[in-house]
């Protein structure tokens, strides 16, 4: 009868130790995961008034499409300056005749960074902003012209991509010509569950053709400071997955630890019962 009643006690508590470990366990990962997740912890220590002081504004690379328009108050004058290409335009149902209107011909910048402009011939305007390219113009076209032209310039081609743990892995065309990471991020849907907010890669690629890649940490607020939290036109943002994922796409990071913590603990328990009876 006493040896019953203890191994009876010895059972129960096995049970309130084995149920101690879960409730500590499941308190220490929760507190654990939860510091995973948020974007730009500490903040109050990233002083953006004071260290954040120029706006970024992208420069012109290789490979890069221009649209570039001349304007003046007589029309004529900029014509020479406009280069245009024909382009179809739809017609209206049972009209079998095509008329063409003229349409903007993008200058594909040259791995030199060189464009052929008409009359002026090649400008160098690689690794100039939009601003420095269209006073650079300006100033080119001042002996051609009797007034000071409007020029503007519009990088057509300027796009990202954003792939790895995301809800909308894809490319995607910045009409402003400005994005930075999080805004990246927000187009592609925002991280899964399953992306390493600490482990986003950035690939890039400079002038030269160097390509680049560089580990940024989504949980710490000092990487709007970082000169990579603005994207520049082809750069490449992979959002690693876990460990989790990569195991088993089915199951989340949590639900595997609960197993594996479960499945020891039970282990445990039937091992410690079997000593004491």
């Amino acid at each position: 009868m006493n040896k019953s009643f203890c191994n009876d006690a010895s059972v129960r508590g096995m049970g309130r130790i084995v149920a101690f470990c879960l409730v500590v366990m499941s308190l220490f990962t929760s507190c654990q995961s939860y510091k995973k997740v948020p974007y730009l912890q500490d903040s109050e220590v990233v002083e953006l008034a004071t260290q954040q002081k120029n706006l970024y504004d992208a420069k012109i690379m290789p490979k890069d499409l221009l649209t570039i328009v001349v304007s003046c108050t007589s029309p004529e004058l900029a014509v020479p300056f406009n280069l245009t290409v024909a382009s179809p335009v739809s017609v209206a149902a049972g009209n079998t005749q095509l008329t063409t209107q003229p349409t903007l011909q993008p200058y594909l910048v040259d791995n030199a960074g060189k464009i052929n402009f008409p009359v002026l011939g090649e400008l160098k305007v690689g690794g100039l902003t939009k601003k420095e390219a269209e006073q650079l113009i300006v100033e080119k076209l001042k002996p051609y012209m009797k007034e000071t032209p409007i020029v503007t310039v519009r990088m057509v081609n300027y796009k990202i991509s954003v792939l790895g743990e995301v809800a909308r892995p894809g490319t995607f065309t910045i009409s402003n010509e400005k994005v930075n990471l999080l805004e990246a991020l927000a187009m592609a849907g925002d991280m899964t569950i399953y992306g390493i907010r600490d482990n986003v890669k950035l690939i890039r690629e400079d002038a030269d053709g160097k390509q680049e890649i560089v580990t940024l940490d989504m949980n710490k607020a000092e990487t709007i400071l970082s000169p990579y939290y603005w994207l520049q036109q082809n750069d490449i943002v992979y959002v690693t997955p876990n460990k989790a994922k990569a195991r088993n796409s089915d199951i989340g990071n949590s639900t595997s630890l609960w197993f594996s913590a479960t499945s020891i603990l039970v282990s445990l328990a039937s091992l410690l019962v079997t000593i004491f009876r």
